[in-house]
């Protein structure tokens, strides 16, 4: 299952974990992602997506019909 924010389009990125002695081994970093379910009322159903605490914060802001049309627009969602 693929770890990307359907709505920001965060993924997987990687780094180093550095010890004391600054030794470094590859580590990843995951997106903090939620499956939610939204209502739209524009098209009158629930959808389910899976989002980022940031991509909450942007649908609390902007709300879901714009954020699923920049999402459709940037191609983060299907």
């Amino acid at each position: 299952m693929s770890q990307i924010c359907e709505i920001t389009g965060k993924r997987v990125m990687v780094g180093n974990n550095v010890s004391h002695s600054n030794r470094k081994t590859k580590r990843v970093f995951k997106p903090n992602l939620h499956k939610k379910k939204f209502y739209v009322p524009e098209d009158d159903n629930w959808i389910t997506l899976k989002v980022s605490a940031a991509g909450l914060r942007a649908i609390n802001k902007k709300g879901i019909s714009a954020c699923l049309k920049e999402a459709k627009e940037k191609g983060y969602l299907k």
